[in-house]
């Protein structure tokens, strides 16, 4: 794949390097939570697969050893555990510092790309999703588990609006309050099947969530 002149991501010089030992820390405990919903919508993912937002490496015991992972990932200070994490194991990376936005990879050039907990984080979901169906082949998929605003009226909903600028502001600009299931759903693709759920965990404004396939 050739890689197109990436538009600069600025890193924050504190938030970047928290968010990578934040995931490394807390992420096994943010997987026993979501493991049930990625096993089901990650099942069988092809060899060559591009994530968006791989982070430091959580979703990459979902591809088979000798795969390769196209991993979309602009914060750097994630790269070093990211590829500490593909060589255990036993994963092709190819790492593109770039956004979600704009991946500077082919027209039709994947049959599987995979997030999550990166819609909420993106600047503008619906063109992410939109880069989604572009580098997607006919019959390829788009596989998520996100994180999506609460009903209208809810004590969690009350929650996501009252931490939305500190939470935003330490999870690089991560939003609890987006209708993502509404997002994907009008992005245009074949089909999409969705599963909303909730979490039990401390993180109450992190609960709702959704995971599901799109096809291209």
């Amino acid at each position: 794949m050739t890689e197109l002149s990436a538009p600069p991501f600025p890193v924050h010089p504190m938030r970047g390097p928290f968010n990578a030992a934040f995931f490394s820390v807390l992420g096994p405990y943010i997987e026993w939570h979501v493991r049930r919903h990625k096993r089901r919508v990650f099942a069988d993912l092809p060899e060559n697969v591009v994530e968006l937002g791989s982070g430091v490496g959580a979703n990459l015991r979902y591809l088979r050893p000798g795969s390769t992972l196209v991993a979309v990932e602009p914060n750097r200070p994630m790269h070093a555990r990211l590829r500490a994490a593909a060589g255990r194991r036993g994963v092709h990376l190819d790492l593109r510092e770039r956004v979600a936005e704009h991946t500077g990879l082919p027209d039709r050039s994947a049959d599987a790309v995979i997030s999550s907990l990166v819609l909420c984080t993106v600047t503008d979901p619906a063109q992410v999703l939109a880069e989604v169906r572009r580098v997607l082949r006919p019959g390829g998929t788009y596989r998520f588990v996100e994180h999506v605003a609460a009903p209208a009226g809810t004590p969690t909903r009350y929650l996501q609006r009252a931490l939305r600028r500190p939470w935003a502001w330490t999870f690089e600009g991560c939003s609890c309050e987006r209708d993502l299931a509404a997002l994907v759903r009008a992005a245009g693709f074949a089909r999409v099947d969705i599963e909303p759920y909730r979490l039990h965990s401390p993180f109450v404004s992190f609960n709702t969530q959704i995971a599901g396939i799109a096809y291209a």
